[in-house]
């Protein structure tokens, strides 16, 4: 059981089908048929040599949601690049506004990926809505470098009418300052975040307690700190160096001041704020009960599904017997090796 298998297919039911037997294909085609949505993300082009594309999809199926998902769009001359996540975060500019000054890096998790999916769940939404008004379905494209791009606005924006990119400032904020970790006595690290001039003041009286760094014209403007990071950066840590990282979060806390600690992922899993809002579930899965999150959206009125963690096929028979295919149609399709 995969990580990202558990992540995004509990609830789900599994079967598994061998597209290249006429069968399979029929029992998909079927399936389609009492579907409100079909998502696909095969190779340009293989859902069309199978008889899978969209416009035949719903010009067949008039009420039917038809989602393609690719890497870069079914036309130009990357339609047939191979696009994994993060070649995509390379092609869109992502990984060289990400890291260090000294190394770029790519994003900890699968973004070009989630992005795609995202977009393609707000667009199924919205023809979902849209079938609603005008009784007929629709096909939708999404590639996972438009979502990506469309992401990378902020970036593009600031670079074509700023004359620079980004730089790269590890867990910093690129243009505001001090925003980003500062290492704590008791080996930890806070992060803070100064939003105006009214904060950095509190911050220098009720933080630090160094009152002239809020008259320093160093670091009299936001754009002053960013320009002189470096010298801020060590009246911070030395400030900080004196206190536990609890003691500091209290300061800041009284001040009004923006504030996180910087957990890692262990820490994370003990968030007391989970705990405390009850976003936890026990799922079962061929693995055994798993801890699982509820899903972010809350809907007044409605009841989460958190079913099983399906194994691979795991639901195949008995989807083909709601589909009307008694046990030795299904044991000669399994003979075939069809399913």
């Amino acid at each position: 059981m995969a990580s990202h298998f558990v992540w995004t297919n509990r609830s789900k039911e599994s079967i598994t089908l061998d597209l290249k037997h006429r069968s399979s294909l029929e029992i998909l085609e079927r399936l389609i048929g009492r579907s409100d949505v079909f998502v696909q993300n095969l190779a340009p082009g293989a859902a069309e040599r199978m008889g899978l594309g969209a416009d035949r999809l719903v010009a067949q199926h008039p009420k039917l949601i038809a989602c393609s998902i690719s890497g870069y769009g079914d036309e130009g001359p990357y339609r047939n690049k191979k696009a994994y996540d993060l070649l995509v975060q390379c092609e869109t500019g992502l990984v060289s506004i990400t890291g260090t000054p000294e190394t770029p890096s790519k994003v900890g998790l699968s973004i070009a990926d989630i992005a795609a999916g995202m977009y393609a769940y707000s667009g199924i939404l919205t023809a979902l809505y849209q079938r609603e008004r005008t009784g007929r379905g629709t096909s939708l494209q999404i590639s996972m470098f438009d979502a990506l791009a469309e992401w990378m606005s902020y970036a593009a924006y600031y670079t074509a009418y700023g004359g620079q990119q980004p730089p790269r400032t590890g867990a910093s904020h690129a243009t505001i300052y001090p925003y980003g970790p500062f290492p704590t006595a008791d080996g930890k690290a806070v992060f803070i975040g100064i939003q105006n001039e009214r904060e950095w003041v509190r911050f220098c009286q009720s933080v630090l307690e160094r009152s002239e760094l809020a008259e320093d014209p160093r670091f009299a403007s936001n754009q002053a700190r960013v320009a002189n990071r470096k010298d801020l950066d060590a009246a911070i840590i030395a400030a900080f160096s004196r206190l536990d990282r609890s003691e500091i979060i209290e300061r800041l806390e009284a001040a009004q001041i923006a504030n996180a600690r910087l957990n890692d992922v262990s820490e994370f899993l003990q968030h007391p704020q989970l705990e405390a809002r009850g976003r936890w579930r026990e799922v079962d899965s061929p693995a055994g009960k798993l801890r699982s999150l509820l899903p972010p959206v809350i809907m007044e009125g409605a009841e989460v599904a958190m079913n099983r963690v399906p194994a691979l096929g795991e639901q195949t028979k008995a989807i083909l017997a709601e589909l009307g295919l008694g046990p030795a149609a299904v044991e000669e399709l399994e003979r075939a090796g069809a399913i």
